[in-house]
């Protein structure tokens, strides 16, 4: 009677173990992940840049420069954007120190509520601002401009509603 049991028990593993395995998930290796998102007229592509806002840009140029070793921008002043900004070079992308520029500086009051600062934004390039701004409100994603406006860089920027991006303020920049 023992051996029958086992021999039951051996076969409902065996029978069990089957069907587990057909139920698994599995990626194929060679198609990519992402192939489930449906096509888009626009790219997202890499991390332009990562903004901090800075109570002292002197400081915060020399923490980059002198201490930490990296190539850094000269200040640009951006009064459009009521910021001035650096530049610092790394490996794979850059950061941007922001210090305000003007009394309606949107920095000023993000220093304000933060008074060491800290990081402001992200941004990340789009092979078509365009497209991507309109399939963006068509998604109810809120922007914080009417229409695009020439970054730090000389491209097209648009800015994001943190609200609409888990907590993060995105900045979009043509590529």
């Amino acid at each position: 009677m023992a051996a029958s049991f086992l021999k039951v028990a051996a076969t409902c593993v065996s029978r069990c173990a089957a069907r587990q395995s057909l139920s698994m998930r599995t990626f194929s290796s060679t198609l990519p992940v992402s192939q489930s998102v449906p096509p888009s007229l626009w790219k997202l592509g890499r991390l332009n840049h990562v903004a901090i806002a800075v109570p002292d840009l002197e400081k915060a140029t020399a923490l980059y420069r002198d201490v930490l070793g990296a190539k850094v921008s000269a200040t640009v002043p951006l009064p459009e954007h009521g910021v001035y900004t650096v530049f610092v070079e790394l490996g794979n992308t850059k950061l941007e120190l922001l210090h305000p520029l003007g009394e309606k500086s949107p920095i000023a009051g993000f220093l304000q509520k933060n008074k060491a600062g800290g990081m402001h934004h992200i941004c990340i390039e789009v092979d078509d601002i365009n497209s991507a701004i309109a399939d963006l409100k068509a998604k109810e994603i809120r922007l914080l401009s009417p229409e695009p406006r020439i970054g730090a860089h000389g491209k097209p920027v648009m800015f994001l509603h943190p609200k609409d991006c888990d907590g993060v303020l995105v900045e979009i920049e043509q590529a």
